[in-house]
């Protein structure tokens, strides 16, 4: 598991925590970057076991200590972001899911959407997309 933050004067408040899982190393590093930047704690996961893995025990820490929101792609080795998503929904973790693809389609995006996602971006998707749903669904503090 890896932490990532932006270090900033932000007093004692506990920055809003990213888990971000995506598979490819260069698009995950650009997004841990990108959201590091933005203020967010960032936890990064390399597929989707690795996903599940992490998302399970932050659901045994205390509610400031659990992720904000999760960013995944979907098509991952192990588990698929909809699989995550499902699992998550199924156990009653509502925590804000965003599902990032290379491979959206009609159906991809309404299995997610009928599984409780807030938001699927197609890949290529502009950085600034993300960002906005970011601050919509979990604004840095």
């Amino acid at each position: 598991m890896r932490d990532h933050q932006h270090r900033s004067a932000v007093g004692a408040v506990a920055p809003t925590h990213l888990l971000l899982a995506e598979d490819d190393d260069e698009m995950r590093s650009m997004l841990v970057t990108m959201a590091a930047k933005d203020g967010y704690l960032v936890t990064e996961a390399c597929d989707g076991e690795e996903l599940i893995s992490m998302a399970l025990a932050m659901m045994d820490r205390p509610l400031g200590e659990r992720p904000d929101v999760i960013v995944s792609d979907i098509r991952m080795p192990g588990h698929d972001g909809l699989d995550v998503l499902k699992l998550l929904r199924g156990i009653g973790w509502d925590v804000p899911v965003i599902l990032i693809t290379a491979f959206g389609s009609m159906s991809t995006h309404r299995d997610a959407e009928q599984s409780g996602v807030q938001a699927v971006l197609d890949k290529p998707f502009d950085l600034d997309d993300l960002r906005t749903l970011l601050l919509h669904f979990a604004p840095p503090r």
